[in-house]
């Protein structure tokens, strides 16, 4: 039998002592690196491959990184999209990690094009005296 009143409100077992059950157990996660750079362990730990892995797609010029002074692999922030991008590419297209860097190649050039002819476009859309005043009509030529 509950010794709490039925008026009050319900507070979950423990939590009037500070303890916190959680539904899934939070795993630490590893911290960003100084410059927000990632290391390897945490580029591996956060896309879910093995550390071989990302240096082998280091080594096929999949992914960009620096190397330090003790030969440490650093990353820059966007790595972990770009491991995103590969998986979703290797699963749909089914290719291998070599003919990868050709389609990623390919991509990257299609959304230069395309931002391009964006930018090209609206320059366009606007006329070159800028827009006409509202208190006159357009002149007709």
């Amino acid at each position: 039998m509950s010794t709490r009143s039925q008026g009050a409100p319900q507070v979950p077992y423990g939590a009037a002592e500070g303890r916190r059950y959680p539904l899934a157990p939070a795993r630490p996660r590893p911290a960003l690196a100084v410059g927000s750079r990632l290391t390897l362990e945490t580029v591996a730990s956060r896309s879910g491959l093995h550390p071989d892995l990302v240096r082998r797609f280091v080594a096929l010029s999949l992914l960009e990184a620096t190397r330090d002074d003790r030969g440490d692999l650093w990353f820059p922030p966007r790595t972990l999209a770009t491991i995103a991008r590969i998986q979703r590419l290797r699963a749909s297209l089914c290719l291998n990690y070599a003919a990868m860097g050709l389609v990623l190649d390919l991509l990257d050039r299609i959304e230069e094009l395309e931002a391009a002819a964006r930018a090209g476009a609206s320059a366009m859309a606007a006329p070159p005296g800028g827009p006409a005043p509202r208190d006159r009509p357009p002149t007709v030529r």
